[in-house]
């Protein structure tokens, strides 16, 4: 055999040769416990840096680095605890926790990581987001001038809520709070908003009935669910809300209006406090770390309505609260309020005098009022929060049974009419058109004269007659969002039509 060609196949071979090596940060467990894993050898992690346990099942187990320590580092471990042993291996990733993002995840149920729980065909994505992201600065967003309607009278008339705004929904367990959420949702139908609903430390019986409504209602078709169960480790309940931020910004990117409900931020804290104590925090007021405020703020501030060019997308916060006794003046509830822009309150007292939704007018407000309102809207319901708050304290009043003046009777009996108008049974949302012609009849006094025990089935008769007989003024409000003045004499002249049939046919009833 030829020398030369001898030395040629070994300079191939040695060519051939993978000389190239990986290195690799490796830690190991030195403790681990109620879902908190002590780690020496990785003492250049980043904060919030996910780790990897290499576990004997071979699947992979990560962690968040939250603590780093001198010598050591604490992680919280995002999956079965059980799995990790002390003497583990841990891997250092160089990531910042991120979870995989698709337009595949609408009408999908997802965990707080982004894997799929519903039992549908595996999500696939090579796009990742950051769970935890700087807000959007100041330069790159508009004022919130696009209303986002709910399609519940009550909030659309009083408590407006506009398209990059922060609403909290806040009162005490069982008022409401997830049925307002979940009527928002649903009326998001045909809309072009993508909302995701954020289930944080909720039974998952609770859940599969959220879905099961949805999918009724042909909303699962706009919606992403992302759930950390009662069940999941506090890991779960802690990053949940921040994943469901990250695949708001992955649509919001694109130039798209995003609906985000986080129910709810009291049990996000608790899931905080425990992990923080885990981590030996120092506890502060209420036995919350001293950062629960900046836990929520920089959460809720990822929540904009981005300029044109920016995409001019936007994120719509509902954030729900769970008061005890209605306490809005504990710690979590103000730290939240504080954030937002505004609060919907609802009372217990209301919600067991049959008032649905609860809403207490004057606890509740918009922070940008009007200018997520339609001009059609502005104009009929501008009076009704003032007359509905003035009516709760002349209704006190009354109680002391002293002797009423006409106006002051008068501003009641529209109190008690008002109350019945702003009554929705959960599942029933209004048009905006039809919410508006409603109002107008009510503050022009076309309801005054009606029954108040009469009011919800006139109202229930009114919009089917102008669905039959007005389908062209309805059509206009909707289209001009406006009330011009012909639209307002057409209107007039079949409420009045209406009026006089409804009280033909009580006088035939009478007979």
């Amino acid at each position: 055999m030829n020398k030369d060609y001898i030395i040629d196949e070994l300079k191939k071979q040695i060519a051939d040769i993978d000389t190239s090596s990986e290195l690799k940060k490796v830690g190991k467990v030195l403790e681990v416990g109620d879902g908190v894993a002590k780690i020496a050898g990785l003492d250049d992690l980043m904060m919030s840096e996910m780790v990897k346990f290499e576990t004997d099942e071979g699947e992979d187990l990560f962690g968040v680095a939250l603590n780093l320590e001198d010598g050591r580092i604490s992680a919280i471990v995002i999956g079965e605890v059980s799995r990790i042993k002390e003497g583990t291996n841990v891997l250092a990733t160089g990531k910042i926790l991120s979870i995989p993002v698709s337009d595949d995840m609408i009408g999908r149920v997802v965990d707080p990581i982004g894997k799929e729980i519903d039992g549908g065909e595996e999500i696939k994505s090579d796009n990742y987001y950051p769970i935890e992201k700087i807000a959007p600065g100041v330069m790159t967003r508009e004022g919130v001038h696009q209303p986002l309607q709910t399609g519940i009278k009550s909030i659309d008339a009083m408590i407006p809520i506009g398209r990059g705004q922060r609403e909290l929904i806040i009162g005490d367990r069982q008022t409401g709070k997830t049925a307002i959420a979940i009527d928002t949702i649903i009326n998001q139908k045909g809309e072009d908003v993508v909302c995701i609903y954020v289930a944080i430390g909720q039974k998952k019986s609770k859940i599969a009935q959220i879905v099961g409504k949805l999918e009724e209602h042909g909303a699962m078709e706009h919606t992403v669910i992302v759930t950390a169960g009662s069940s999941d480790p506090a890991a779960f309940s802690f990053i949940a809300p921040y994943a469901g931020c990250a695949i708001g910004e992955y649509f919001m990117d694109q130039g798209r209006d995003i609906l985000i409900v986080f129910d709810d931020l009291s049990k996000h804290a608790w899931a905080y406090r425990q992990i923080s104590l885990l981590l030996k925090r120092p506890p502060s007021r209420e036995a919350y770390p001293g950062d629960v405020f900046y836990l929520h703020s920089r959460l809720l501030e990822r929540s904009a309505k981005l300029n044109k060019e920016n995409g001019g997308g936007s994120m719509t916060a509902l954030p729900i609260i769970e008061t005890q006794a209605g306490d809005i003046s504990a710690f979590i509830p103000t730290n939240v309020i504080s954030i937002t822009d505004g609060q919907i309150f609802l009372e217990s007292d209301l919600f067991y005098q049959g008032v649905r939704p609860a809403i207490n007018v004057g606890l509740s407000v918009s922070r940008v009022g009007s200018a997520a309102q339609t001009k059609a809207m502005k104009k009929v319901a501008g009076k009704v929060k003032l007359e509905l708050a003035q009516f709760r304290e002349l209704e006190a009043f009354t109680k002391f049974g002293s002797e009423l003046d006409e106006r002051t009777k008068q501003k009641i009996d529209r109190g008690y009419r008002t109350i019945e108008i702003l009554k929705q049974t959960q599942y029933a949302s209004m048009l905006m058109e039809e919410q508006v012609a409603t109002m107008w009849a009510l503050t022009k006094g076309y309801i005054d004269e009606i029954d108040v025990e009469k009011v919800k089935e006139w109202e229930i008769k009114f919009n089917d007659n102008m669905r039959k007989m007005g389908k062209d003024v309805l059509t206009v409000i909707k289209e001009e969002k406006n009330i011009s003045d012909e639209t307002e004499e057409k209107l007039k002249a079949l409420t009045e039509d209406f009026n006089k049939v409804w009280k033909d046919e009580l006088e035939d009833e009478k007979k």
